[in-house]
């Protein structure tokens, strides 16, 4: 954040109190301030400063019980109910995987950590909530009604660092990178896809010729990326629930990305918004903020993985779908439907 947008924590706090139902998200953006910012105000009060490790934070969270993870972007929101079970540490990258909880963590974003239990209108509220150093949430995790309440005092104070001041000092936001691609490297770009056997090779490959995923996508053209007009995720996600198809639904940030695997059922248009409202998985995407879909095919060893993903107009990835390749029979079916997707026919400067 910019310098002159520091507010102190008396300031915040007042307007809180003018603000009481707004998102902390909208509220700091009024503010000018990150949303950190805004939640370190309360420390003292409501919320407790407490380590963003997550080799020590993941073991903890899993004392909780059945919680709700919420990981988000400018774009889109996903949430899942389930436990912590089955993290696996790792220095540049970790895991939580289980059958409803399945996480992709970074650890180098996970720099400012919150504990934060207050009381609401539906009774107390308990998260733990981790952000970047610009100040932007990277990952939150919510109590439930069902969730272990008497483990919240012991892990807070295990997890509390020694700093608990009530300002925060945050880095400048890395600006999105736009698409970068070059399209006199089209033919060697198409060539190095080919020899793709796995969807994590991708992204490795664009690097080495200096292009991103956007970028590469524009360039090569199909049949590895075909653009599809802006209304494909709400006309996917329809049919899916219609035709009972199982799906992944990648949606993150740069330290979290929040998986979900399996079928999507009550699909709901609210004004600007697509809403997945299922029991255990909810999803939030800004329809108005899609600029670019496609559908985009990579081989792997167990077949054609094909994926339908979403970007903002600067660049950003907002979220991707895959189908479940380890059902034959539903994988063919979500190759089908993502076929019968209109293709936009207008041209996409490389």
């Amino acid at each position: 954040m910019e310098e002159a947008n520091v507010r102190t924590a008396t300031e915040i706090k007042a307007a809180r109190a003018e603000n009481p139902k707004m998102r902390d998200r909208d509220l700091a953006d009024k503010l000018g301030i990150s949303e950190a910012q805004l939640v370190a105000a309360h420390v003292g009060d409501t919320v407790t400063r407490i380590t963003a490790d997550m080799d020590r934070i993941m073991p903890a969270l899993n004392r909780f019980g059945e919680v709700m993870a919420l990981t988000r972007n400018e774009s889109c929101v996903i949430e899942k109910v389930g436990v912590y079970d089955g993290f696996r540490p790792g220095e540049h990258a970790a895991l939580v995987v289980n059958e409803d909880i399945d996480l992709r963590m970074f650890p180098k974003h996970w720099v400012h950590g919150f504990a934060i239990e207050q009381e609401t209108d539906r009774g107390m509220r308990r998260t733990i909530q981790v952000f970047d150093a610009a100040g932007d949430a990277v990952h939150k995790v919510f109590l439930r009604e069902g969730s272990n309440a008497d483990a919240w005092a012991p892990v807070v104070e295990e997890l509390k660092i020694e700093d608990q001041s009530d300002t925060l000092t945050v880095s400048p936001r890395k600006p999105t990178e736009g698409a970068k691609g070059t399209p006199d490297q089209a033919d060697r770009l198409r060539s190095e896809w080919d020899k793709i056997t796995d969807t994590h090779q991708f992204l490795m490959m664009t690097r080495r010729i200096k292009m991103n995923r956007l970028g590469a996508y524009r360039v090569a053209g199909e049949p590895y990326a075909r653009r599809l007009g802006n209304d494909a995720v709400e006309t996917l996600l329809h049919r899916a629930a219609e035709r009972e198809i199982s799906i992944m639904v990648f949606v993150g940030n740069m330290g979290c990305i929040e998986i979900h695997t399996g079928p999507v059922h009550r699909i709901v248009d609210m004004g600007p918004w697509i809403n997945v409202l299922d029991p255990g998985f909810d999803m939030h995407l800004r329809k108005d903020h899609i600029a670019e879909i496609y559908a985009v095919t990579k081989a792997t060893r167990a077949g054609d993985a094909i994926s339908v993903e979403a970007f903002d107009a600067e660049g950003g990835l907002i979220a991707q779908f895959f189908g479940v390749l380890r059902d034959d029979e539903g994988a063919g079916r979500w190759n089908d439907m993502i076929a019968e997707l209109e293709t936009l026919k207008e041209d996409v400067p490389a």
